[in-house]
């Protein structure tokens, strides 16, 4: 009988069920302030991952509109950390309360 790691026997049948891209999108949500850096995620909270897209509370519209012109540039960067395409977009959103500090 041959052994394998639990990781790797999860992540092929994430990858058999189609689940494997949401998978590492909703690594992009947890790991968020690593793949953007300090200056970027003390203003910003990445809070979900829907079809595609990265959902990210931003604090204050000149944060959002800067974000904005990043928007490809974040969408790559966070695609090659990742070493996937699983993120197609960015959304920028306000937050209900505030970003915690």
């Amino acid at each position: 009988m041959i052994m394998e790691p639990v990781s790797g026997a999860i992540s092929r049948l994430f990858g058999r069920l189609g689940l494997e891209r949401g998978l590492q999108g909703w690594r992009a949500v947890s790991e968020w302030p690593r793949l953007v850096g300090p200056r970027v995620a003390r203003h910003t909270r990445a809070i979900a991952f829907r079809d595609g897209a990265l959902h990210v509370e931003v604090e204050g519209s000149a944060w959002m509109h800067e974000l904005g012109f990043l928007r490809r540039d974040l969408v790559r960067t966070i695609n090659q950390q990742l070493g996937s395409e699983c993120v197609k977009d960015v959304r920028f959103i306000a937050p209900r309360g505030g970003i915690p500090k």
